[in-house]
């Protein structure tokens, strides 16, 4: 069986859990008014998605703007622990799976101490927005960042400073990248640091590694104790590799079909958020539908 989802926002809802604000602007009362939106959003997409047959949905990383910025104004965690611990019970009622993915400047393996110390502080921040919901199945999601010219060296300091983060550990996975650590480089980091790693296939089209998709899909999925978790994208054909199209396109999703070694949570990131799903895919949004003998001369069925 496949659950499908999408990251951030809701175009159908125009629901966004990653209303931010500018630096400048860092007052308690400003923040906290753009928290109060976010998490009124994210219960609106919660309830939509159980309605529309999403299982799962990734937090915008703006949900607390700024929290793990040195000039945070306020004890973000104590000020918003009690609504994230019941939008935590919602989701799981709900049967909403969440995750996070902080963006391409946090990287650990950075030579730079501080970069390090601020890709940490986000990754502490993440890590501990999933503690507060409470979501045992919660994910945070992460590359691995820079290679500086030395990718042995950089793969030792990713692991290295990782290794003591105990909260960030238990809801991290890692994600292969379209240029510079394909899935089986990023297996090493992820066997090194006891983490499942997430297959992203857009990434992988354009750097594959010498592995298959179905190959790739197959060691990452071993790494998983609980439900592995697919990325799917199509390639906007109009810009640079590696930016994603509006909507997957149907090859790609009949692609991922073929290469599924067994049941999987596939975040679906296009630009078109929900709206971006191929026809022969909606079926599998149902919460209650399972694939027809139709559907399964398609692809494997679960």
């Amino acid at each position: 069986m496949i659950r499908l989802g999408y990251p951030c926002e809701n175009l159908t809802l125009r629901a966004s859990t990653n209303h931010t604000l500018r630096l400048a602007s860092l007052t308690e009362e400003r923040v906290q008014a753009k928290v109060a939106e976010n998490l009124k959003d994210l219960e609106r997409i919660l309830r939509w998605n159980r309605e529309a047959g999403f299982g799962l949905f990734r937090i915008g990383q703006h949900l607390v703007p700024f929290a793990s910025h040195p000039h945070f104004p306020y004890d973000w965690a104590k000020a918003h622990g009690g609504e994230l611990g019941r939008l935590g019970a919602l989701a799981q009622a709900l049967g909403q799976r969440l995750s996070l993915h902080p963006g391409q400047y946090v990287n650990p393996g950075s030579p730079d101490p501080r970069v390090v110390e601020r890709s940490l502080a986000e990754l502490r921040y993440s890590a501990r927005v999933l503690t507060l919901l409470g979501v045992e199945d919660g994910v945070l999601v992460l590359h691995l960042g820079g290679t500086y010219g030395d990718r042995e060296k950089a793969l030792r300091r990713f692991v290295a400073n990782l290794q003591g983060e105990r909260e960030v550990l238990r809801f991290l996975a890692l994600e292969n990248d379209e240029r510079l650590w394909s899935v089986k480089e990023v297996l090493r980091a992820a066997e090194a640091l006891g983490v499942p790693v997430v297959v992203d296939t857009l990434h992988h089209a354009l750097n594959p590694g010498q592995l298959s998709l179905e190959e790739a899909l197959g060691l990452a999925f071993l790494t998983w104790g609980t439900r592995p978790k697919v990325h799917l994208a199509s390639q906007d054909p109009r810009k640079r590799p590696g930016a994603h199209a509006f909507a997957v396109a149907e090859e790609d999703w009949e692609a991922l079909l073929q290469a599924l070694p067994g049941p999987a949570d596939v975040m679906v990131e296009v630009k078109g958020k929900e709206q971006g799903l191929p026809e022969k895919a909606r079926v599998y949004l149902s919460p209650q539908a399972t694939p027809t003998a139709a559907h399964a001369t398609e692809g494997r069925s679960f």
